[in-house]
Formats: structure tokens, C-alpha cells, sequence
């Protein structure tokens, strides 16, 4: 799904979002592509796609937030996928819900700031390690392309909230990685199938627990 336009009709029809969180949405998509001549935020390859390989691609896990959506935390935003595009889409629909993005490049932090300055997105941007974050308790921690299953889950642990969860959007390796961090971990999860790309999916894990505990 390349065409800009339908795109657009999709968020609109299957995620209910409005003209203005649209103007939103257009508005990081301008910045991305303005901030990434100085700064690699997504591959420039990907520009040409960033409605269906970006934006939609993290809109997607919208629908799987608890009802009572406070806290989100974000690990190795970079360009802000998932975080800015769901602390936009939170505007509408979970207005109380700040979303925390923990980023250690202190160029890629700027351009997060100054996308949630300009849309008006709830968030804290965080310019740290992920092990030198804060102590966030999150109802949901979320990443997209940084690290492995098992290495997701360790660096999450300290994120989650008693009834928090994991949406991790992973590629055509998922189920390997998934099978890997059964050794170190015990943990529900569930899968489904990525909007944008067949081999792609969307990873859910909860009660997480160590293997040894």
C-alpha cells in the first residue's frame, strides 16, 4: 500500500481519524522529510513510502491500547515510530495518556520535541540509555526495530506496570526470536499479522516473568 490517498482513507475509515489529527500526521510527515537531509531518521529509501511504511505501520497497534491508556513508554524512539504517531492519534482518543520516548541520540530527541511542540502531542522525550532511564510504570511498552525478543523483554522490565504489556513490531524473524526468549523468560503473547507487510508482525507479550523466578 504506496498511494498517499489511500493511506489517508484508511486511517480515516478503520481507525476513525479525524481532519485534524490528519493535519497532524501531514505535519510530522513534512518535518521527517525536512530533519532527515540532516539527520538518518528512517531510511531515506522509505521516504517515498512513509504514509503506509511509517505512519501506518505504527498506527496499526493503536487498537490493542488498554481502554484506560495513562502511560506508554517508547524504547529507542529515533525517528518517533511508533511513539509520534500514536501520541497524535492520542489526541482524540486517550487525551489524559502521555507518551514517554526514551532515545539516546540528543539530535533525534530534538526532532521528537519538536514534533510534539508543533502538534501539541502529549509526551516526554527522555535523552538517555534505556538502562539510565527513569523508572517509568507504563500500561504499555512499546518498540519497533531495535533489538531481539529477549532483549526487548530485559530492557522492558523495569518499564511495566503490574497489568502492563508489550507491543513489539517485528519482522519475518519473530517467531525464532520469540521461541529464543522462552529459554530466558516465561510470558504469554499473541500475533498478528502487520497491515504493511506480509512477513511482518506485531508481537503482544504479558505476564512476563523471569524463567528462573
Amino acid at each position: 500500500m504506496n498511494d498517499i490517498e489511500t493511506v489517508k482513507q484508511t486511517l480515516t475509515e478503520e481507525y476513525d481519524v479525524s481532519r485534524e489529527t490528519l493535519s497532524d500526521l501531514e505535519r510530522l510527515v513534512e518535518l521527517l522529510v525536512k530533519w532527515n537531509k540532516a539527520i538518518n531518521l528512517v531510511g531515506k529509501s522509505t521516504l517515498d513510502q512513509v504514509w503506509s511504511r511509517h505512519i501506518l505501520d505504527s498506527a496499526q497497534i493503536w487498537s490493542q491500547r488498554p481502554a484506560d491508556l495513562r502511560t506508554w513508554v517508547d524504547l529507542g524512539s529515533g525517528g518517533g515510530f511508533p511513539a509520534l504517531v500514536l501520541a497524535i492519534l492520542a489526541k482524540k482518543d486517550a487525551p489524559n495518556a502521555v507518551f514517554h520516548m526514551i532515545e539516546s541520540d540528543v539530535r533525534k530527541c530534538s526532532f521528537l520535541r519538536t514534533v510534539s511542540r508543533e502538534t501539541f502531542s502529549k509526551t516526554e522525550i527522555h535523552a538517555v540509555r534505556i538502562e539510565s532511564a527513569p523508572d517509568i510504570q507504563a500500561d504499555v511498552v512499546s518498540a519497533r526495530a531495535l533489538a531481539s525478543v529477549d532483549q526487548l523483554l530485559s530492557y522492558s522490565e523495569k518499564f511495566l506496570g503490574i497489568s502492563g504489556f508489550c507491543l513489539f513490531l517485528k519482522g519475518q524473524g519473530c517467531v525464532t526470536e520469540v521461541e529464543n526468549a522462552q529459554e530466558s523468560w516465561k510470558f504469554e503473547f499473541s500475533t498478528t499479522q502487520s497491515l504493511t507487510d506480509l512477513s511482518a508482525q506485531v508481537l503482544k507479550v504479558w505476564n512476563i516473568a523471569r524463567a528462573n523466578d
